[in-house]
Parts: C-alpha cells; sequence; structure tokens
C-alpha cells in the first residue's frame, strides 16, 4: 500500500493522518509532561492520587536505586508484577538509565518464568511478596543475582497502609532478606546513598520494553520494542481518540505485562497528561464499583470484560455520561456483543458506542481502531496515524484487491524492533515489499474494502485466545505430554460464550496405564503445577487414538469440528418431551 493510496484518509475527518513524533526516550517523554503539568494527577491507586511531581521525584529516585544496585545500560530487568505504582516507576527508572523493562504475567506458572529469565538473560527480578515463594521456586532452577521484592503496602501512606497490613497484608508471609533477596524500603535507601549522574540519554530507535508474544509459529517470544514504537502509540492513540487526552482519566485494569494495558492504559495517559487508574487485581464487582465511583473518561478491555460488565448488578444504576471512549481489542468483539455492549451504554446515559481495535504485540497493541463517527458490521476499522495496512497472499508479498482475503500486513512507527534472538521469524515477519518498505507480517487472516474499512477473519497461526490471553496450544501439549502416564496429546479451543475460547486437552494414555479418576485427577494435578491457571484445561479427554493427516500429523482441525459440532448440537432446541 503506497502513500499516496490510503483510502481509509477520507474516513479521518479533522483529525491528522500525519504526526510528529519525539526523538527522545519513553521516560524523557513522561519527565517532560510531569514538568510541564506537575500538579495534574498521574496516577490513582486505591483511593490515592499521585501527581506528575510526584511521580517524576520517584522515578529520579528509582533509577538512583537501580544504579546503585548495579543495573547498567543495556541490562534487562525483569518486571513481574501487576499494576502497582511501583511497575510504573520501575518502567520509567530502568529507561532512564538506559536498562530495559522486561514485562511478565506474575500468575505465570514456574516453568514458564523460567523461560522467560532465560530467555532475555535477566538476572534481576521485581516481584510482589505474594508471589515470593513462586520465585525462590524459579530461582533455584535459574539463580539470580537480586530479587526485590514490594508490597501492595509499599504504594500505600496513612490509614490505608494501616488499614491494608491488618487485612490482606497479613495473610502473607513476611520476606526475610538475604545477599540475593532485597526489600523494597531497603533498595530505595540504596538509591538515596548514590550520589553519581545515572541517567542516560536514549534515542527514540533504543530498545525499551520487552514483551513476549507467540510470534508467528506460535511458539512464545520475547518482542523488542523501542521508545518510539510507545511514543508513536501514545500519540497515535492520543489523535484517534477524538479528544484531548490531558486531564482525562482511564480506567487501567488492562495489565501491564500485556500490550494493551501497558501502552494504550498507562503510556499514552502518561505521555499526554492524562490520569492511568491503576487496577491491580481484575474481578467484574471491583471493576463496576471503580467505574461508578471514579467516573472515567476512557475504558478499554477485552470482550470477555464488557460481556460481564453487561451482567453485572453493581452497574444497574451506574451512570455513564462521563466516557469519551470505549476500546475493545485483544480479540474479536462479536456483533452480537457490540450490539448489546452499545445498547448498555445508551441505556446508562453514555454518548459514545463501543470501537472495536485491532493489532498485536509485535506493533505493541492497537494499530486499527473504529473511527469515532463511522463504522462498518464487522469491522475493525481503519489504520492509526502513518501506519499502512495492506493485505497479502499468504505467504507471498504481494498485495491482493480490495475485498479479497489474504493476511493483513502492516508498516508504521510501532513495529518491532524485532524478536530477540530469532533472526529466521525475524526474517519471515519482517519482510521488504517492492516498495522498499519493511512490512509486518502478522499471520492473521482478513479483507479490506476500498474505503480502506479492515475485517479480521481468523488466525493462520494455531492460537487459542482465552478472555484475551494468548495460549499456544504446542507448549500445553509438550507440557502435558511430560506426564509419565501420556503418550500423546492435542490442545484446541472450544467456543465459549464468556471466554470466546476455552482450553481443551485429548490425551492417549501409553501402554499399561488405564482412565481413571485418579489418573485424571493426576494430570489437572500436573498442569496445575507447570501451566498458567488462565491456560488450563478446562477439560482433558482421554481417548484410544486421535485423529491424523496423511502426513501422520495429529488432524487438530477434526477435533476442532467435533467439538463445534458438539457445542451447536448441545445449543439446538430440544424436542418436546425430551
Amino acid at each position: 500500500m503506497s502513500a499516496s493510496n490510503a483510502p481509509w484518509e477520507s474516513s479521518y475527518g479533522d483529525l491528522s493522518f500525519h504526526l510528529t513524533y519525539p526523538s527522545h526516550s519513553i521516560s524523557d517523554q513522561v519527565l517532560t509532561t510531569a514538568k510541564d503539568n506537575p500538579e495534574l494527577t498521574a496516577l490513582s491507586f486505591m483511593g490515592s492520587d499521585i501527581s506528575y511531581r510526584t511521580l517524576a521525584e520517584r522515578i529520579e529516585q528509582t533509577a538512583k536505586a537501580f544504579a546503585a544496585l548495579g543495573i547498567r545500560e543495556g541490562d534487562v530487568v525483569t518486571l513481574c508484577m501487576p499494576n502497582v505504582p511501583q511497575t510504573v516507576y520501575c518502567l520509567y527508572a530502568l529507561n532512564r538509565i538506559g536498562a530495559i523493562a522486561s514485562m511478565v504475567h506474575p500468575l505465570s506458572a514456574v516453568g514458564e518464568l523460567v523461560f522467560y529469565l532465560k530467555e532475555v538473560k535477566s538476572r534481576t527480578v521485581l516481584t510482589l511478596d505474594q508471589f515470593y515463594p513462586k520465585m525462590k521456586e524459579v530461582t533455584e532452577q535459574y539463580p539470580v543475582d537480586k530479587l526485590l521484592i514490594t508490597s501492595v503496602g509499599d504504594a500505600l501512606s496513612g490509614v490505608m497502609k494501616i488499614g491494608y497490613a491488618l487485612t490482606q497484608g497479613r495473610k502473607i508471609k513476611k520476606v526475610t532478606p538475604d545477599s540475593t533477596t532485597v526489600l523494597w524500603k531497603d533498595f530505595l535507601a540504596g538509591g538515596q546513598r548514590y550520589d553519581k549522574p545515572c541517567a542516560v540519554n536514549k534515542k527514540d530507535t533504543d530498545a525499551a520494553v520487552i514483551l513476549f508474544s507467540g510470534g508467528t509459529t506460535g511458539k512464545t517470544k520475547a518482542i523488542l520494542l523501542s521508545n518510539l514504537n510507545f511514543n508513536a502509540l501514545a500519540l497515535q492513540t492520543a489523535e484517534m481518540s477524538h479528544c484531548q487526552v490531558k486531564g482525562k482519566s482511564m480506567l487501567a485494569a488492562m495489565p501491564m505485562f500485556h500490550g494493551f494495558g501497558l501502552g494504550v492504559c498507562v503510556h499514552t495517559m502518561l505521555a499526554c497528561g492524562g490520569r492511568s487508574i491503576l487496577v491491580p487485581r481484575f474481578n467484574v464487582s471491583s471493576y463496576a464499583k471503580l467505574v461508578t465511583k471514579e467516573r472515567p473518561n476512557f475504558i478499554a478491555g477485552v470482550p470477555t470484560l464488557y460481556e460481564a460488565l453487561t451482567r453485572s448488578k453493581e452497574m444497574d444504576k451506574a451512570k455513564l455520561d462521563c466516557l469519551y471512549g470505549v476500546f475493545s481489542g485483544g480479540d474479536s468483539l462479536s456483533i452480537e456483543l457490540k450490539k448489546k455492549l452499545d445498547k448498555f451504554l445508551a441505556d446508562h446515559g453514555a454518548s459514545v458506542r463501543v470501537r472495536e481495535g485491532y493489532g498485536t504485540t509485535e506493533c505493541v497493541t492497537a494499530s486499527c481502531l473504529t473511527p469515532f463517527d463511522k463504522e462498518k458490521e464487522g469491522s475493525i476499522g481503519i489504520p492509526y496515524p502513518d501506519t499502512y495496512y495492506a493485505i497479502c497472499g499468504v505467504g507471498t508479498n504481494e498485495e491482493l484487491p480490495y475485498g479479497e482475503e489474504g493476511e493483513i500486513c502492516l508498516r508504521g512507527p510501532s513495529v518491532m524492533l524485532g524478536y530477540l534472538n530469532h533472526p529466521e521469524e525475524n526474517a519471515d515477519t519482517l519482510r521488504v515489499h517492492a516498495d522498499g518498505h519493511t512490512w509486518l507480517h502478522t499471520g492473521d487472516l482478513g479483507s479490506m474494502d476500498e474505503e480502506g474499512f479492515v475485517y479480521f477473519k481468523q488466525r493462520i497461526k494455531r492460537m487459542i485466545i482465552t478472555s484475551g490471553y494468548n495460549v499456544y496450544p504446542s507448549q500445553l501439549e509438550n507440557i502435558i505430554e511430560a506426564h509419565e502416564a501420556v503418550q500423546m496429546s492435542c490442545v484446541i479451543g472450544v467456543r465459549d460464550p464468556y471466554k470466546i475460547q476455552k482450553v481443551k486437552a485429548f490425551v492417549v494414555l501409553r501402554p499399561g496405564f488405564a482412565e481413571s479418576e485418579e489418573l485424571k485427577e493426576s494430570l489437572f494435578a500436573h498442569c496445575r503445577k507447570h501451566i498458567a491457571k488462565y491456560a488450563m484445561p478446562y477439560e482433558i479427554e482421554i481417548r484410544g487414538s486421535l485423529p491424523k493427516t496423511l502426513v501422520g500429523k495429529v488432524a487438530y482441525t477434526v477435533l476442532e469440528k467435533e467439538e463445534e459440532a458438539r457445542t451447536e448440537q448441545a445449543a439446538a432446541p430440544q424436542p418436546a418431551g425430551v
């Protein structure tokens, strides 16, 4: 798609398709915003507000603490954290001293965490005290230099701190510091004694953050993202929001280890003078109460979240006239759910409709969004500013005509630097087309109409999305087949009205093992030990054999069709008397 052939520009209205992006780092962007708006609120957490002035001070304090700890330019530090203020301070502090933050899911299984650390060669980890026992298991398999431990209480003050200590805090086993384990207060104290300059001047093209995703083959990979990737995303999202972000607030329930949560809910707001309301643990009831109490101007989430909100009794009397934007991403928003949500918003006083977007972690998150004043049924919208989409024949670099289905490809300032340690997949995913530009091949099927509206069809890569999380069947199969009783396994996604998909495993037993309730429980126990909760199979079906293709591979598509037929049969009306 050439620069002169961008049909979606006609749908931009008074928005700008071409923006000017800063050449500095993500920390410079936020600190500049803080300098210009010191009294505005940057973060809200559990009833407390943190001004931009205080945010800047804490970023600088944390940067010195990391420098005192021995972290230097180019080092990778793993943040195994939920959405709490310390995560924000550390993200920008590490960037300030030229280090790279690797963001990982704190509920990941031990084996997954070991993989994440090894993949990026990280020797320093920050996590919450409640995850300390699991992280000790991790460090027994992969020793680290420093394990930093903080608490939700460390982000609170006064009555809130005391209240937390007497309720949730007392349930968490006290952590004893040692040569490796460092408590947050001691970590910060080290920074107070550090009197050398620690800031490093980084450019827009330098690496800033590592996020994990599946790549084009479905195997988890470390994605290296630059300062420009995040700063461009922030300015693009702000432009597409169709209102001034400065002084507005967003409920940040999407986790910071996810591109959506980090890029949109946190960095976009802080880069532009907005307020990010941090939600450390999501459940529908608490989220609904926060919407009612905080009256945010923006909310963003996956379809599962919105489906749950529309059924929440806590939302019955909520007034949503405060909303300037409601954004859905992370998975496909069904036409039925969009209609249901739009009605829900209107019934609660909102003047906006839900706007569906599309993106991949390889470009941080969103790169396409439904316009503010124009939508087409089934479409994921039009490209972000300075972002070009093309539909290419699968396996080729050849662009297809409007209306034809092929692989969704894109280029723009938010496209990743590349996968860490995977040159072959980089070559396959980041391809130079005939126009001389490098295009990201997403591995997703879709089409584009003559007005530039994009339509997502399905994933080419074999991947399950459950409640907005990516689950990779091959990884789960490797874990399941490590059980002594398992000869072969196959994992598929099964349609689910709430999670979109849920995980099901099929298993063939080794000779000498027979199906029993005890064996099934042993299989589930094995899975619980090695698989994160969100990726756990809801069912393990034991079979005598699995269907095969002509070349001897397990025909997972046959199993998917069987389950689809079973789901449709269960949903079909039953004859009278049955």
